[in-house]
C-alpha cells in the first residue's frame, strides 16, 4: 500500500471577508506545484460562507463537481432550471458536460460549511445534469453510506466517472474495513472530525489521507468520528 498525507495545517488558505476556503490543492489563487491533484480528483476545498452571501451566477464546462454541506443551509439556481434548496446532510453533483451556469448563496442565519469537490469526467461535453439526495447524520450511524457512485441508483447521487463517494460516522473503538479496485485505483480520505487510524496511520480533524496500490484498508476510530471517502480512478485511461 502507497500513501501521501494531506495535512490539514498545510492547505492553501483564502481569506475575503464572507468567504474562507481552504484548499488541498492549486485552486483559484492558491498554486502549489506538487498539489494539482489527486488521480483524477482536481479540486478539494473547505469553504465558509457569511449569511446572506454566496456565489453569484458563473459556468462551469466539462468538470463533475459535487458539494457536501456540512453545516447551515444554501440555495441552488442553475440555467437547467433547477431551484433548490440545500441543508446539512445535503449532497448535490452537478455534471457541467457541454456547460451550465448556476449561483449559490448562504439563505440561512449561520455561517455555511460545505465540501466542494471537482473530479474529471469520464465523458466530454454530455448533456448538462444535476441531482441531489439528503443523508442525514442519524440515519448512516455506525455503516459507510454510498451517497455518490458511477452506477446509477435511487439512493444516491450518479457522478459521471467511474468513481464512488461514501460518508462515515462511526463510534469510538468501531472498525471499518473498506475493498476497493486495486487496477487504477485511488483513495482519498478526508476527516471530517474525529481521529482515526488507517492501517495504522493517524488522520486527525481536517487531515486527509491518500492511498493506492492496495486492494482493501482498515480505519480504525479512536474517538467519534465523521469521514469522507472519495474512490476514483488514478488517471484515465
Amino acid at each position: 500500500m502507497q500513501t501521501h498525507f494531506f495535512s490539514g495545517k498545510e492547505r492553501g488558505k483564502k481569506d475575503i471577508g464572507w468567504l474562507k476556503s481552504n484548499f488541498y490543492f492549486s485552486f483559484s489563487d492558491y498554486y502549489h506545484p506538487l498539489k494539482s491533484a489527486f488521480g483524477t480528483l482536481v479540486a478539494f476545498n473547505d469553504d465558509y460562507v457569511e449569511p446572506g452571501k454566496g456565489f453569484g451566477v458563473h459556468p462551469h464546462i466539462n468538470m463533475e463537481i459535487i458539494s457536501i454541506l456540512l453545516k447551515g443551509k444554501m440555495n441552488h439556481k442553475d440555467s437547467m432550471g433547477y431551484s433548490t434548496v440545500i441543508e446539512a446532510g445535503g449532497v448535490q453533483i452537478m455534471s457541467a458536460g457541454s456547460g451550465l451556469k448556476h449561483e449559490e448563496y448562504n439563505i440561512g442565519e449561520e455561517d455555511v460549511n460545505f465540501l466542494q469537490i471537482w473530479i474529471q469526467p469520464k465523458q466530454q461535453n454530455i448533456i448538462p445534469r444535476y441531482q441531489q439526495r439528503s443523508f442525514p447524520v442519524e440515519s448512516r450511524k455506525n455503516k459507510l453510506t454510498t451517497i455518490i457512485s458511477g452506477e446509477e441508483g435511487l439512493k444516491h447521487c450518479w457522478i459521471n466517472q467511474n468513481a464512488k463517494l461514501l460518508l462515515g460516522a462511526f463510534d469510538k473503538n468501531e472498525i471499518v474495513r473498506h475493498n476497493l479496485n486495486k487496477e487504477n485505483m485511488c483513495v482519498f480520505v478526508f476527516v471530517i472530525s474525529g481521529d482515526i487510524m488507517v492501517n495504522r496511520i493517524p488522520v486527525f480533524t481536517r487531515d486527509a489521507l491518500g492511498i493506492w496500490d492496495t486492494s482493501h484498508f482498515e480505519i480504525e476510530c479512536r474517538e467519534s468520528s465523521e469521514f469522507l471517502i472519495i474512490e476514483t480512478p488514478i488517471n484515465q485511461k
